[in-house]
Formats: structure tokens, sequence, C-alpha cells
């Protein structure tokens, strides 16, 4: 069914009506208006209504937060009339008066009902917090309704929801929902104001009303008040999912309209603009032509066109002149006009027209929207489990389910150290690689410090003593070796400074790891990972310094001596066969045979101490020290969380739950 289709159904009883001067009323006639107001009303049910209830479910989820929605933004000038058009289409008051009106953007969501319900309205806005506002803005907040059947609304979960079945009650719930918002004065708010209006006499159609573009601040109101209008205007109108539905008066000049420019920048091409032209009976004798220029695309040209509407005048808003009445006061307007009556035939007058029109063009932006929407949701949805899923479960409420979680927590980072000394954890740099790369270092080091001694003064006949020729000083011997050797010692402790910071560095990150979202364990950990390091540090330095202590003893075993030394000099050695000190085997062999021991010795022996001792024996200290916390602690103190975690935390959460609900929205739309 196109849009002329739905259109002709919606207007044919009224056209006959108009051109029937009879006041014949046949059954037949009645049978065949009630059959096409069922046709539309079962078009209405079965191919429109699913598109926009998929829509208003995504959004009272919070979806638009995530992603735009398919929606019609309402714009125009201040007295554009705006408030006339919504007020004819949705057959409720809207506040009125001079200046800046609408204060807060207002969704207005219609919806078409049967069974029984006369009117309903369900109005609700989400609470402000933690919001300074000026003082001059600030409005007391709005105290419980009383619904129509004596019930009482309530606020939950931050958000304020009022129903009742009074229509002349719309007027004072939005005012006082903006008073809270934007504050009692003339400011604005970009909160979101929602008012569902269910009723067998609206269309079913969802627009979002914006304030009116000002020019001018009044008394009260900042100086920059049409800036902020626009700024938030244009978060609206210009998202690709938004129809901008631009409110023009005929009186005015359509070219200079500020509503029509916003619109034209984010919308050049005009696809997704529709204009309404409104106050016809207010135009210049003679400009009807002009007029009809625009609404025939030939002025500024739009793809979804323009429609003409008469609403109801502050005369007859004054004379209190119901909606239904203006609506036929309209169509006589535009059916007695000399120039404007053919609009009628061309589906481009009146409210209904306009509803039919809108309805059927939000209903197709919402079908070329939901591939793309649907992919956006899903993505997101993925997207938002990851990182939920690294942004660890925060502990629970209760002391015992948090204390239970602490030692879940300090488990967990008891096994993650033990896996760091042990060399199974890989993740990231491995520590091992590390370690083995200065131990290497060393090793390098020992043996550049390899010597002939041949050039030693010390070993020369002038520093003979008793011996007789052929023999040197045995204590010269040793005290060349133990100085040589010494020379060890300044190297060897930075080697330990050198692993104790890869040490504390890796250890480190496990804390960031495990602790990630809790400062006190953090600071605990780290302090005790420093405490410990210097502790194992200081001994370390004193068994370093033994180590060189019993190095001047200048000892190995008979056989590795030979050995080596049968290696140096390429003879053999043994107890058997003792070396003959001539001039192929002078002492300055056996000092190096004696030396390459030592590098041997140093090469493992100090490695192996400093792994045990600085890292082995650090982890079971550590993992000790961190289990032992559960036994008296302040549990809620070590697991107090950074605000910006737990806001992260939440914020994501409740992100995961909006996407989860939009998405089970649309696979069931889609599966039905």
């Amino acid at each position: 069914m196109s849009t002329s289709d739905l259109s002709s159904l919606l207007l044919s009883p009224l056209r006959r009506n108009a051109y029937d001067d009879d006041e014949e009323d046949s059954d037949s006639s009645q049978d065949e208006s009630q059959q096409m107001k069922g046709a539309v009303h079962s078009y209405l049910e079965e191919s429109i209504r699913p598109y926009i209830d998929l829509i208003d479910t995504l959004r009272s989820v919070g979806i638009q937060k995530d992603v735009a929605l398919p929606t019609i933004a309402v714009i125009g000038d201040q007295s554009s009339g705006k408030s006339s058009v919504l007020e004819a289409l949705s057959g409720v008051a809207l506040p009125r008066g001079s200046g800046i009106v609408t204060r807060c953007p207002l969704e207005l969501r219609l919806k078409k009902v049967t069974g029984g319900v006369k009117w309903k309205a369900v109005l609700s806005y989400r609470k402000k917090r933690n919001e300074s506002v000026d003082s001059s803005f600030v409005a007391g907040p709005i105290k419980p309704s009383k619904l129509a059947n004596g019930k009482v609304a309530h606020s939950t979960n931050d958000v304020k929801k009022f129903e009742f079945g009074d229509p002349s009650l719309v007027e004072e719930h939005v005012t006082a929902a903006q008073n809270e918002l934007a504050g009692s004065g003339v400011g604005i708010c970009d909160e979101l104001i929602t008012l569902e209006v269910m009723s067998p006499d609206v269309c079913d159609l969802t627009v979002i009303d914006l304030p009116g573009i000002a020019r001018v601040p009044v008394k009260g109101q900042p100086q920059d008040i049409g800036n902020q209008i626009k700024h938030l205007i244009m978060k609206f109108i210009k998202k690709q999912e938004t129809i901008n539905l631009v409110v023009v008066p005929c009186n005015t000049d359509i070219a200079t309209t500020e509503a029509l420019k916003m619109a034209q920048e984010v919308d050049p091409e005009g696809g997704r603009t529709v204009a309404i032209l409104t106050k016809p009976d207010l135009i210049d004798r003679g400009t009807e032509k002009d007029i009809l220029d625009i609404v025939h695309n030939k002025v500024i040209p739009l793809s979804k066109g323009y429609t003409m509407v008469k609403c109801r005048g502050q005369q007859q808003i004054d004379e209190n002149i119901p909606l239904e009445e203006a609506t036929q006061i309209e169509r006589d307007f535009f059916q007695n006009h000399d120039h404007f009556r053919d609009l009628l035939n061309e589906d481009k007058a009146t409210i209904k027209c306009l509803a039919v029109k809108l309805t059927q063009n939000l209903v197709d932006h919402i079908k070329t929207s939901l591939p793309q929407l649907n992919q956006q949701i899903k993505k997101m949805l993925l997207d938002v489990k990851i990182e939920l899923k690294e942004c660890e479960p925060g502990p629970p409420e209760d002391l015992k389910g948090a204390k239970q979680f602490l030692v879940e927590t300090l488990k967990r980072f008891s096994d993650q150290i033990d896996s760091l000394s042990s060399g199974e954890q890989m993740s990231g740099e491995n520590l091992f690689v590390q370690l083995r790369a200065e131990f290497k270092k060393w090793n390098d080091h020992l043996n550049s410090t390899k010597t002939t001694f041949s050039n030693s003064k010390e070993l020369s006949q002038t520093n003979r003593g008793r011996e007789l020729p052929g023999f040197s000083n045995y204590r010269l011997f040793e005290s060349l070796l133990q100085k040589h050797v010494a020379n060890l010692k300044k190297p060897a402790v930075e080697l330990l400074n050198a692993i104790k910071d890869i040490i504390i560095a890796h250890l480190t990150d496990v804390v960031s790891q495990c602790f990630r979202n809790y400062s006190v364990l953090q600071k605990t950990a780290k302090d005790k990972i420093n405490n410990i390091q210097l502790t194992q540090q200081e001994k370390m330095e004193q068994m370093i310094s033994e180590q060189f202590e019993m190095e001047n003893l200048v000892y190995t075993q008979d056989p590795k001596y030979f050995k080596v030394l049968s290696e140096i000099t390429n003879e053999k050695f043994s107890e058997d066969q003792l070396p003959i000190f001539d001039k192929n085997c002078k002492y300055s062999k056996m000092m190096e045979a004696y030396y390459e021991i030592v590098v041997q010795r140093m090469a493992d022996q100090l490695p192996m101490m400093i792994l045990f001792f600085m890292l082995k024996q650090t982890a079971q200290l550590l993992s000790t020290d961190m289990l032992c916390l559960v036994d008296g602690a302040n549990v809620s103190e070590l697991l107090f969380e950074d605000s910006d975690v737990s806001r992260r935390r939440k914020e994501l959460r409740e992100r995961r739950d909006r996407l989860s609900a939009a998405q089970e929205a649309l696979n069931t739309f889609f599966f039905y």
C-alpha cells in the first residue's frame, strides 16, 4: 500500500462529507466508511506498527546512547507553529507561551490502541544526578502525581514516571519535568522527556520536538542561548538516521528560515528533510502562487516534499475549540480556498495527510536502517563483553562473599608468582630470557679477565725468597691470584643489582595484573616486594663477600686442577706425575689453570645463588606474606576500588545490558 493509497483511505471519508451537501447518510455509505477505516487500521497494525514499536522498544532500553536510531526530529524557529502541529498530531495540548517553550527534547510516542482504552499517557525522564545548575534555574523536585485510577507514580532506578488518564494534565507534567531538568527559569537542557500517548484517535508515530530556534536572549537567558539551542538541535539532526521535520510559517521568507538552513547544512541533498508550511491563513493576498511554488518543490527542492497545515490559532485556543473540531475547520479552510483547494487532491495538505506521510517516511527509514543497526549492535555487544571480561568482576557487597573473593584473589596472585619463579609464566617478556642474558654478560666478563700471567713481575726471580732456583714464593703466587679474583667482586655486585631490578619489574607486573582495580592491595604487594628484595639483597651481598673471602683460600680438587693444567699445556699430568718447572711449564701456566677453575666456579655459582635468594625465595616469602593478609584483615579496605575502575565496570555492565536487550528485541522482530 503506497502513501497515496493510505492517505486516500484516511482522507476519503472526510472528502466525501465535504462534498456531500445532502444530509443523506445511507447505511451503505457508513459501511463503506467503516470498511475503509478498518483497512487503514489493519494496514497500520500489520505493516507499520511493528516497526515503530521496535524502535520505541530500543529507545526504551536506552540503546540510543550507543547507536543512532531512526527518528523524526521537529525543528523550527520560535513561534513557527511547532507546538500547534504536534498538538494536532497527538491530540493533546502541549506547553505554550512566548519565548522558548520547549526547553528539553520531548519525545512524543503516539500509539493507536483499541480494546476499550479511551486515552492514556505515560511521561518519563531520567533524573539529573551530580550536576550543578545555575541557582536562578533551580526548581524543586516533582511531587508524585495521582493517576486517573487513584494510584501514585514513583521514581525507580533514577527514572521518574507518571501515568495519567486526563489529557488536560499533559501540559502540567511536561512543564514540571522541564523545570526539574532545565530549571524553573528559561534555560535549556539536552535530557530527553518521553511522553507516550495511547488512544484510538492518534496515528502510530514517534517524533522528537526540539527547542525553537532563538535569536535574541530574553531576560534571564545567557547571551549565547541561540548557540546553545543550535548545538542541541545539531546533535539530533546531523545523524543520518534522523528525518528532519522543518516547520516554516507561510508568511515568512522560506529562504531565510533558520531551521531550513540548519537542515540544509546537514542534509544538502534534502533526502531526509520534510517541510511543513504553517499559518496559511496569514499570508498576504496575492502571494498564494509563490506559496504553491514552494509546496510543489519549485523553490527549495526536497525529495520528501512539503505539506501545508492549518492548526488552531490563538483565538481558537482561547475559545477552547477542541482539536477534533479544529481538524474539520482545517479541512474546510483548504476546501474553500481558491488557490489551495487542489492541495487536498494532491495529498499535500491537512494534518491527517501529514500524519500518514510522516508515518510512512519513518517506517521506510526504519526498514532501510535495520540491517546496519543490527550489525552495529552485534559488534558493539561482542566488544563490550570482551572489555568487561578484561575488567574483572568486582567484590561482592557482603562481608563473607568479599572475604572469599579476597582469598581467591590472593591465591590467584600466589599462583602467578609461583609460575613466574618457576619459568612457567610465558606472557609478556619472558623473565628467564632476560636473566640468562644478564648471566651471559657475567660469563663473558669472566672470560675477558683471563690472562697468561706470563708478564707478572711478582713471579720474577727478583722476588725470589729462600727458594732454590726454579722455585717461586708460594705466598706471592697465592697473593697474585687473590688480587686477580678480587677484581670480580664489583662486577658481581653489579650483576646482583641488575637481576634485582629485572625481578622487581616482573613481580610488579604480576601485581598490576592481579590487583589491577585495587590500589590498596597493589601498594601493599609492592611494599612487600621492595622490603623482601632489600632483605634478600643484603643476604646476597653478604654471601658474595663470603664467596670472595673463600676464594682467598686458593683451593680446588687435584684431579680437576691437573685436568685443566693438562688442557692448557697439552701435557698429561696426574698425582703420580707432577709438572716439571721448565721453560715449557712455568708458574704462569699453573696460575692460568687455577684461574680457569675460578671462572668456571663463579660463572655457575653466583647465578645460582642469585636465582635462589632473589627469585625463588622472594617468591615464596611474598606468596606467604600476601596470603597471611586474610587473617584479621580489613577486607573492605584491601578491596577498595578506585572510583574510575568501578565506574567503568558499571558503565560497561549497563551498556552490555542495553545492547543485550536491544539484540533480543531485534532477534524477536526478525524471527517473527
